[in-house]
């Protein structure tokens, strides 16, 4: 089977078990858009196994209330994204979680906001998407917690100058500018190189780098193709430098297997080890959870998942209990969120904003990935310098 008919069949068959329970019990739909193909796919396969996770523990845990998810791979392409939403939309479901990619995310939620559905995300970062005004959109993560794990990083590591590959794609760049804003106060010298997302050489980037930058650091502000072309360009020029780091999906178990000549010593954002050892029993479950519907070990991409479709399904269930879901009443229900979660705790400020996400910086090294900073936080010492060749 296809990875993407594997993944179809696994959601038909934990969306079966949801629904079963209970005489009783309210069965809610929830549609799901994200990229099971395409260039996201490595990300929306991780996200949604998290969602089908959540699903799992939600209908178990839960008699009164059930989901069921209706899920359509939106093939990273942002046309087939709004046409997912308005599939789903047409389908009846009560509210929308997914998507990967601010491209994508922000004509899809757009989409969902012309019909008054909640749209609950973790893979769009984009500054703007939260400055639409919408009361429709929320979001568990943000650019910010990026930039001040990538921060911390580099002044632990007493980093002077940083050269900054990065798309040109909303999320990437504003990322890019919010850390040179970031890091040119405290004396780090910091050069942007920009390309457009078609590009796939990127050897003259690396050889203007190498030859006129000479940084310390390169950072990639970029998604995971464009890391796999950044650094199979340095391999093969081989600037000296100390270190490659880059931002979200880079750290994953994901990356390691698929790339296992270009992953070592590279260091990206990630807020939990690999393998992972959850202390909290609520963690546990989760992980145990997790593999036995998958079959290997969780990574921060499906915490996000089971984090997001938490929060939105429990949401869900207390709009429903008070009689407001069917009134339009399920974002202020949202807006109510204050739970300490698997990612810390989450709290949506007016414009559906975590007001306090903040993320890790994992290595990987030896097939695993180690959580090296903050330093109070980490799970094993950083190799520094370290790089894949």
């Amino acid at each position: 089977m296809t990875p993407f008919r594997i993944m179809a069949a696994t959601l038909a068959v934990a969306a079966t078990l949801g629904s079963t329970g209970t005489a009783c019990a309210e069965e809610f739909t929830v549609g799901v858009q994200i990229p099971l193909t395409g260039a996201m796919a490595r990300s929306g396969t991780g996200m949604a196994e998290g969602i089908q996770t959540a699903v799992e523990l939600f209908n178990k845990g839960n008699a009164r209330h059930k989901i069921k998810l209706i899920t359509v791979d939106d093939e990273s392409n942002p046309a087939k994204a709004v046409a997912a939403v308005e599939k789903l939309t047409s389908q009846g479901v009560v509210a929308l979680v997914g998507g990967f990619g601010s491209n994508i995310i922000g004509p899809a939620s757009d989409a969902a906001n012309k019909q008054n559905l909640v749209y609950m995300t973790a893979g769009g970062v984009d500054n703007g998407l939260t400055q639409r005004g919408y009361k429709t959109f929320f979001r568990i993560n943000n650019t910010q917690g990026y930039e001040r794990a990538v921060t911390q990083l580099f002044e632990e590591q007493g980093v002077k100058s940083v050269s900054i590959v990065h798309s040109t794609k909303e999320a990437t760049a504003d990322l890019a500018k919010d850390m040179q804003k970031a890091l040119a106060p405290k004396g780090i010298k910091v050069v942007l190189h920009p390309f457009d997302p078609a590009i796939t050489d990127f050897k003259p980037i690396i050889n203007k780098i190498k030859l006129q930058d000479k940084p310390e650091v390169i950072l990639m502000s970029a998604y995971e193709n464009d890391y796999v072309g950044i650094i199979r360009a340095a391999k093969v020029l081989k600037p000296e430098i100390k270190a490659m780091v880059g931002v979200w999906s880079l750290a994953t178990s994901k990356m390691w297997k698929d790339f296992p000549d270009l992953m070592p010593n590279i260091t990206g954002t990630s807020l939990l080890p690999s393998p992972v050892d959850y202390k909290q029993p609520e963690g546990k479950l989760f992980a145990e959870t997790y593999k036995k519907l998958f079959n290997k070990d969780v990574d921060y991409l499906a915490q996000f998942g089971y984090v997001k479709a938490q929060l939105l399904f429990e949401a869900i269930a207390r709009a429903a209990d008070n009689g407001s879901l069917k009134k339009g009443g399920l974002a202020d229900e949202l807006r109510k969120t204050n739970k300490e979660t698997l990612i810390g705790r989450v709290q949506f400020d007016v414009n559906g904003d975590n007001l306090n996400f903040r993320h890790r910086m994992g290595q990987h090294q030896d097939g695993k990935i180690v959580i090296v900073s903050p330093k109070a936080e980490a799970t094993g010492p950083i190799v520094w310098p370290g790089l894949p060749w």
